[in-house]
């Protein structure tokens, strides 16, 4: 069978990939920053690292390769790592994957990514889809908006909220809409497009679409923690968010992810791809869902221990 590159498979979404393409018994290896960090596949998956600062690795790395189904991103700006890097760094990636011969790209992006956008995170979404367009790579660009599973960290989070304090607050009239998609239809939609070689843009999105004040209320009624749901001003909310944040240790939340929800950027009207819904996942585990703080910075500073660990 055919070898694959996936970048981050022992992270997230990356480790749904991964496990996807052996069930299919292909040959699997992932690019990493996570070298050390304890292997979910008991060694049928090879670590390499993800060496932005060696050209010449990369392309060895990705030599012989059929597929690259890239996850690497950043969620927001931080003093060791920036939207921009993150933009430079996957350009090298894309570079090395045409220097080595990779037949195809599977490449995760964002609903409503655009080149205008004020908002650096799609912006910088945008400008990777475009250059993976005019690399003369085959690709297959999927564009999901918020994803859950158990290592999730929105969908978690907001639960943790709910299970804490007696209110939580919306921004604005809390009305934008999301449709959040398992992480597993995902890989499962990623692993069907590496085989195909149309170039293909597709909005990854799960069967239902829910306001953000409605998705409160749903996960606050499934882990039996029904609060009040209350409307703030995104000043005031983001305030709120860095206290938290600092006392977890975390950026909690972004001014950037305040926008793009208000702005409705993670609703598209696609017809939905992911199979599982939401509400059906969260009752199945509601026992577990939001008891630990999802903390994104634990996870990148430490990269030893299983991600779904820390």
């Amino acid at each position: 069978m055919a070898t694959h590159v996936v970048t981050g498979a022992f992270g997230y979404s990356g480790k749904y990939i991964a496990a996807r393409l052996l069930e299919n018994d292909h040959t699997v290896r992932t690019l990493t920053k996570s070298v050390g960090r304890e292997n979910p596949f008991g060694g049928r998956v090879e670590a390499f690292p993800l060496s932005f600062d060696d050209p010449e690795q990369l392309v060895s790395t990705l030599d012989g390769a059929d597929v690259l189904f890239n996850t690497y991103w950043v969620r927001f700006n931080h003093q060791q790592f920036t939207h921009s890097d993150a933009v430079a760094n996957t350009l090298r990636l894309f570079e090395a994957a045409r220097r080595a011969g990779v037949r195809r790209v599977v490449h995760v992006s964002i609903t409503n990514p655009s080149l205008e956008s004020d908002l650096e995170y799609f912006r910088g979404k945008a400008q990777l889809e475009e250059a993976l367009k005019q690399s003369g790579l085959s690709y297959a660009i999927l564009r999901p908006t918020v994803l859950f599973g158990k290592e999730d960290i929105l969908i978690n989070n907001i639960a943790w909220v709910l299970r804490r304090f007696p209110l939580f607050g919306v921004f604005g009239d809390g009305e934008y809409r999301v449709q959040p998609i398992y992480v597993d239809d995902l890989a499962a939609l990623a692993v069907e497009q590496g085989v195909l070689a149309e170039n293909v843009v597709i909005d990854a999105i799960g069967p239902e679409t829910f306001s953000f004040r409605e998705l409160v209320k749903t996960i606050g009624k499934i882990i039996g923690k029904q609060r009040r749901i209350v409307s703030v001003s995104p000043g005031f909310g983001f305030a709120v968010a860095k206290l938290i944040g600092r006392a977890v240790g975390d950026r909690f939340l972004t001014r950037e992810e305040i926008e793009g929800l208000m702005r409705d950027l993670l609703f598209t009207k696609s017809p939905p791809t992911g199979e599982m819904s939401l509400t059906k996942w969260a009752i199945d585990n509601a026992d577990r869902l939001g008891l630990r703080y999802a903390n994104e910075l634990a996870r990148r500073r430490n990269r030893m221990d299983s991600y779904g660990s820390i």
